[in-house]
């Protein structure tokens, strides 16, 4: 359907810029403005909360929704002054995109456009400002600044657009938005653009916007519907790899690969220039200046990659983005809707492959159904298939039967041709081709390495050696790591954190040992030199990664469930025979007898009661009356035994405290201290509780072992 007629300054520049139809959003909001009589209460128009996907064309349909409400039925605007419109954007560079939009598309009205965003020199602003405009795009930071300093005028607002509402309720700027609605007029009209209308997006717009009218263009359709989403299953030790072979598998003309931190974009950015690619990295602590520098490599195709938070790759519009790569899994479905939303825009299709590692695999699973999106998952795209790509792509290269009609190329061809074969010519063709492209890595797959097993051939079609070969022998390296079966080691969870020290995968580990305090283990010898270099570069927190030798056979194995020895008592201590044999003979006896090798005249450490019924409190042995007293402990112990005739008082201890040694007890006896019952203490102890005054039980010795009289009372005073 062409486009409604709407405004005819912004119906002449969606002509010249090849406009022919409108997208859903566009469509829908046109629709509601030509439906609006503009008869509400405030006589702008009615407000409209719209729920639409990225990258659906949403500034061309806010643009074109406030004309009416900006214009009304002039050609043009009249002079400048304060400013009649605002638009707020999360980021600086949805901001600037946003300003370059209605620039072209209120070219014709006269319109004066100043962009207000975080990065920028506030004193330019402030003179462009003051200068006077009609519309202001900025974010909310930098727009509150001016604000509260008096350069921006919201006295005069008829309209205020918040673009990507929950992208700046997600970063935090509540309080800044809050301020600006709160400072801006009542009497205006709210337009209110959302990816999700969320409850937090509901709630601000019952704050702010009255009697709107909401819009949903993404109800009812498939999230995302012109972008193809895989998941691929990586090795946690393989993500770069993996990033590799996608980028080298689609070859999109530009590609935005995710990752979570600055520093883990710095690292991918690396990695990628290191292996061939034309990359730009982009996150929050490039300047602005970098910033636009790097997006316009990416615009003018000197740069085909863009390494990306998610924070600096909000509001991203590139030309030609055809593949979205999550390095790292988002953390909740908004980000992974806002992430894919880069491609796939304005009718284009679009890929967004998920690296998923075998332990995020659920979550992920989880994520997707939430967001009612289909994926199909695979494993990571082998050097085989990346070639054989690249074949299809250079038979299919346009270069090949294009007609040629310079002279002096043909004449260079003829030449060669005297000179060398066409099979020759044709083999350099494609070894300068080659050399163009980064060479594809070897990444591991679980499913793959299960199907080369059961037919026993790898991608090649040649004979494969079984994967359960390597725990048989073969060229292996033994090394150990310190934990053992007393730190629960157990196989589960001691393969995934050797592949993730190491950087190795599970092919390529061999045998596993557990034993009581380290774990031995194997490593295809192939892998040595990695292994070791991954393990150099250091270690977590406690662990300990050392060569080792192969287990000899009195080395046993400690299984989850073997008893192990208390302690550290070492094996030699323990007795080598037993007290006891066995009895042959069976009846009623016990199952045991006295060893016939023991000691002659030595006797047991007990005798057996003359009652063989024992009772039920009572051991059936008793201590022997000849046995010798126990050896007295070195040194002294505290108390004393009470004698005899000074039974045992009930409640109390059957022993008394020794007499103090002078000079050694914090305490002295009292001078009107009582005397005690036989075996009582020389001294009265703290009454329990708080003392309400009066006088301590007891008094302070000082250094010299008297009682001290300087201080100037005894005891608590009362609490005033």
């Amino acid at each position: 359907m062409p486009f409604p007629a709407s405004h005819p300054a912004l119906d002449r520049a969606l002509s010249d810029r090849g406009y022919a139809e409108p997208t859903p959003v566009q469509a829908a909001v046109l629709e509601a403005s030509l439906n609006d009589d503009g008869s509400d209460e405030k006589g702008m128009g009615r407000d409209l909360l719209v729920s639409a996907q990225t990258g659906s064309g949403k500034t061309v349909a806010f643009g074109l929704a406030l004309a009416p409400t900006l214009l009304g039925e002039a050609e043009k605007f009249a002079e400048f002054g304060a400013p009649v419109a605002l638009v707020i954007a999360p980021t600086r560079e949805l901001a600037l995109q946003v300003s370059n939009e209605l620039q072209w598309l209120y070219a014709q009205t006269g319109a004066r456009i100043v962009s207000c965003v975080g990065g920028m020199d506030p004193r330019t602003e402030r003179q462009a400002l003051n200068r006077g405009c009609h519309i202001v795009v900025g974010t909310p930071g930098r727009l509150r600044d001016h604000v509260e300093r008096g350069a921006l005028d919201l006295s005069t607002l008829q309209a205020v657009v918040l673009d990507e509402a929950d992208e700046m309720l997600d970063m935090g700027f509540q309080e800044d938005l809050t301020f600006i609605l709160d400072a801006a007029p009542a009497e205006r009209r709210t337009l209110l653009f959302s990816a999700t209308l969320a409850r937090d997006i509901v709630q601000l717009a019952k704050t702010y916007q009255k009697d709107a009218l909401r819009i949903d263009t993404v109800a009812g359709a498939g999230s995302h519907a012109d972008i193809e989403y895989k998941a691929i299953r990586v090795a946690p030790n393989e993500v770069e790899l993996a990033v590799v072979n996608v980028l080298r598998y689609f070859e999109a003309p530009g590609a935005l690969v995710f990752a979570n931190t600055r520093e883990r974009v710095k690292h991918l950015t690396a990695s990628l220039r290191e292996r061939g690619f034309s990359v730009v990295g982009l996150s929050g602590e490039l300047t602005q200046s970098q910033r636009s520098e790097a997006l316009q490599a990416l615009r003018d195709g000197h740069a085909r990659v863009c390494v990306a938070t998610d924070v600096a790759a909000r509001g991203l519009d590139l030309p030609d983005l055809g593949l979205v790569i999550h390095a790292e899994i988002p953390v909740n479905k908004a980000g992974l809707l806002h992430r894919s939303g880069r491609t796939g825009r304005a009718g284009k299709k679009g890929v967004s492959v998920l690296l998923v590692s075998y332990t995020r695999r659920r979550k992920v699973e989880i994520m997707l159904s939430s967001a009612g999106i289909t994926a199909e998952w695979s494993g990571p795209p082998s050097a085989e298939e990346i070639r054989a790509k690249d074949q299809q792509r250079m038979l299919a290269d346009p270069v090949l039967t294009a007609v040629i009609e310079d002279e002096d190329t043909l004449a260079m061809g003829r030449q060669l041709l005297e000179k060398s074969s066409p099979e020759q010519i044709a083999a350099a063709l494609i070894q300068l081709y080659r050399q163009k492209l980064p060479p594809p890595e070897d990444v591991y797959d679980d499913e793959r390495m299960k199907r080369q097993q059961a037919s026993g051939k790898n991608d090649k079609g040649q004979p494969d050696v079984p994967y359960t070969d390597f725990a048989r022998g073969g060229d292996m390296v033994w090394y150990r790591i310190n934990i053992g079966r007393d730190k629960n080691a157990d196989p589960k969870w001691l393969m995934p954190t050797i592949c993730r020290l190491g950087h190795v995968t599970k092919r390529d580990i061999g045998s596993i040992k557990i034993f009581d305090r380290e774990t031995k283990f194997e490593i295809t010898l192939e892998m040595k030199a990695k292994f070791e270099a991954a393990i150099a570069l250091g270690l977590e927190d406690g662990v300990k990664i050392d060569p080792a030798v192969k287990p000899g056979p009195s080395e046993k194995p400690v299984g989850k469930w073997d008893k192990r020895p208390s302690g550290d008592r070492p094996q030699s201590e323990r007795p080598e025979k037993k007290p006891w044999a066995r009895r042959e003979e069976g009846g009623d006896k016990p199952a045991w007898k006295p060893r016939e090798d023991r000691p002659e005249g030595a006797k047991k450490p007990w005798v057996k009661r003359e009652d063989n019924a024992a009772p039920a409190d009572k051991k059936p042995w008793k201590a022997r009356e000849d046995a010798a007293a126990a050896p007295a402990a070195e040194g002294k112990k505290p108390w004393v035994k009470r004698t005899p005739n000074d039974p045992t008082p009930e409640g109390k201890k059957p022993w008394v405290k020794k007499p103090p040694v002078e000079g050694k007890t914090p305490w002295a006896p009292r001078s009107d201290a009582e005397p005690g019952a036989s075996g009582d203490q020389p001294w009265k102890g703290k009454p329990k509780g708080k003392p309400q005054g009066g006088d301590r039980p007891w008094a302070a010795k000082d250094a010299r072992g008297k009682p001290a009289t300087n201080k100037p009372y005894k005891g608590k005073t009362p609490r005033g």
